[in-house]
């Protein structure tokens, strides 16, 4: 009994600390500059953008496809491994989930963010065509987050429950989590109902993770460019997306273990298993960077031609060679040795891998179009590049900030380890109730 409540007392949502508060209190002042910027985006149009008409996509496009690729974590470690019977995945179920969450949120946003008159969003919806895959994204994203937040509501029930217990000194903050649990008692028939639910849920976001990446895969594909007039693209997404997720997670989870201590429930065992599944998705990933590129290069047509050169020894010579040596070659290389694998340097590749992954988006976005198949003729020579702006810039740093406080203050209030599976796997509710009896 005295193990379980001390589990408890670990687990439990803690108050911010002063590096916390400086954590929030920066996020903030990032979030206020982006809606600065934002205010002048609309004031004075996307005109205050370097977007011109090669690049129409921008950063904003690059930064929602990374957003959209890091949610399928939420699939990966929470749907995946959970329907494989994994035990180990279960500290880092909850930080998963709640990754998925925020970056599902901030992709809905930057697509917003992106639409020069956001107000006629609703157009979208009534007037929508099933012929256009931008229809499908709206749908599959909703869908997608709709079942995020109820996998990551679920199994917070009986974790809600034991704290409502556990915050008895603090009425208002029982009272809610009291509300939040659902008048949770662990009865036989409400256990039923949510090992049926949450197990519904895994199996339902599965299609639906892989559908996302697939048709954000058919708004490239469906354009006639060189370099992404590709049957590889849809796959090719998901790979790099389950790369850039597992990533994102390796991440948290150390910033997580480190700052409320949590290394007795956040191993080195879980750090190497991180490891590991990082490592085969880097292979995956890998096989497919080398088909998109090998196969235009067998095909050598003038446009795709022109492409490769700016990618391989151009002006993007530099970032692509970065990315797919600093954000993939080292990452993989790294983690096959045990060493490698240990939290630190894990969470170092981690770091690589997530930064890499962001900027390779933007390798797809951007040279690509700026080698149209059919040049847009007599406009200035300016337009031939693309840099985002410096409003740009401050405005998608605004999401990445709001995404990081979405993750902070659901960590803040939320369990970051399973308390409920925990106990369960530990045993230490058989204990209860035989100490109850």
């Amino acid at each position: 009994m005295k193990e379980y409540n001390k589990m408890i007392q670990d687990l439990a949502p803690k108050k911010f600390g002063k590096l916390g508060q400086i954590w929030v209190t920066f996020l903030v002042v990032v979030i206020l500059f982006a809606l600065y910027a934002y205010y002048q985006q609309l004031d004075k149009g996307l005109g205050i953008t370097n977007m011109r008409d090669y690049a129409l996509w921008g950063v904003y496009i690059s930064n929602f496809v990374f957003f959209v690729a890091v949610s399928l974590v939420g699939s990966l470690v929470t749907a995946i491994l959970r329907l494989s019977g994994v035990t180990w995945s279960t500290p880092l179920t909850r930080i998963s989930e709640v990754i998925a969450v925020a970056a599902i949120v901030m992709a809905g946003l930057t697509i917003i963010i992106d639409m020069g008159r956001p107000e006629r969003i609703y157009n979208i919806f009534l007037h929508g065509r099933l012929q256009s895959p931008i229809i499908w994204d709206v749908l599959v994203i909703t869908t997608y987050l709709l079942i995020s937040l109820l996998l990551l509501f679920y199994p917070l029930l009986p974790d809600f429950a034991i704290l409502k217990k556990h915050f008895a000194d603090r009425p208002k903050l029982s009272k809610w989590y009291g509300k939040l649990s659902l008048n949770w008692t662990g009865s036989k028939k409400q256990q039923s109902i949510y090992s049926k639910s949450i197990h519904t849920l895994s199996v339902m976001i599965i299609p639906v993770a892989f559908g996302i990446h697939t048709v954000t895969a058919w708004l490239f594909a469906t354009t006639y460019r060189p370099g992404w007039d590709s049957s590889n693209f849809g796959p090719y997404f998901i790979a790099g997306a389950f790369v850039a997720g597992a990533g994102a997670v390796v991440v948290i989870m150390y910033v997580l273990r480190k700052v409320y201590k949590l290394e007795a429930y956040i191993t080195d065992l879980h750090f190497d298993k991180m490891g590991q599944l990082l490592v085969l998705l880097c292979l995956v990933y890998i096989y497919f960077n080398v088909n998109e590129y090998l196969v235009p290069a067998y095909k050598t047509t003038n446009e795709e031609a022109q492409h490769l050169y700016g990618l391989f020894v151009g002006d993007y010579a530099l970032l692509f060679w970065s990315v797919i040596i600093g954000g993939l070659v080292v990452p993989t290389l790294v983690l096959l040795f045990r060493k490698g694998r240990k939290p630190l340097p894990l969470f170092l590749v981690g770091i690589l891998v997530v930064v890499g992954a962001w900027w390779k988006r933007f390798i797809i976005v951007t040279p690509t179009l700026l080698h149209p198949f059919l040049p847009i003729q007599g406009v200035p020579k300016s337009w031939h590049s693309y840099f985002p702006s410096v409003l740009e810039w401050t405005i998608t740093f605004g999401t990445l900030a709001s995404a990081l406080l979405i993750m902070t203050i659901l960590f803040r209030y939320l369990p970051i380890i399973p308390i409920h599976e925990t106990a369960e796997e530990k045993g230490f509710l058989e204990t209860e109730k035989t100490e109850t009896l």
